[in-house]
């Protein structure tokens, strides 16, 4: 029996999901000068470990993280590898996530392991909001008031192809979530997925 090419095995395997996570709050004027060596805020260092623990509590753990190694995103995915408790190693730091647009961010999410069900990519707007709306279509719904994707936001989407088939449209936004420290609660915007 002949074995499948890896992106036909990516595509007979339904059910994956991608995370999408702005890093969580960042000081605005770096110590060094540079955008690059921006550090989290205390917000930021609390927003962190919230936005793990909301993913512990529904089952959704990644098995491949993908992350800008800038200070604020390598602190943010360091601090969710710590609540989650996974392996520090599990992240892969790629220097094409900072600053990315849609396009790089597609190329980033197409080198993954073929095998992961569940990828976390940590980035920065506008390329992580951008990505949303990209791959969600018409599932990427507005808030009514407010920023799409706040510091600390996670998007979950759904996918059905492969990493590297991932398209326009081809992702339906499950839910937006981000935390409100005015009413302390989560505030979650579910995607339509119909469209």
């Amino acid at each position: 029996m002949e074995a499948m090419s890896t992106s036909a095995a990516e595509s007979a395997s339904p059910g994956r999901e991608l995370l999408l996570l702005r890093h969580a709050k960042a000081s605005r004027s770096p110590d060094s000068g540079t955008d690059y060596e921006r550090a989290l805020t205390r917000r930021g260092r609390k927003d962190a470990p919230r936005i793990a623990r909301w993913m512990r509590t529904r089952e959704l753990v990644p098995d491949c993280i993908l992350a800008s190694p800038s200070r604020r995103t390598r602190e943010t995915a360091e601090l969710l590898v710590d609540e989650l408790g996974l392996a520090a190693e599990m992240v892969r730091w790629d220097e094409r996530v900072y600053e990315a647009d849609v396009t790089t961010l597609l190329d980033v999410l197409g080198g993954a392991p073929a095998e992961a069900r569940r990828i976390l990519l940590v980035g920065h707007n506008p390329g992580i909001e951008d990505l949303v709306r990209h791959l969600g279509g018409g599932t990427a719904k507005e808030p009514e008031k407010g920023k799409f994707l706040p510091p600390c936001a996670l998007a979950h989407l759904r996918v059905a192809s492969g990493w590297r088939e991932l398209h326009a449209g081809g992702a339906p936004v499950i839910s937006i979530v981000s935390w409100s420290r005015k009413k302390k609660e989560w505030k979650i915007r579910h995607g339509d997925e119909h469209g």
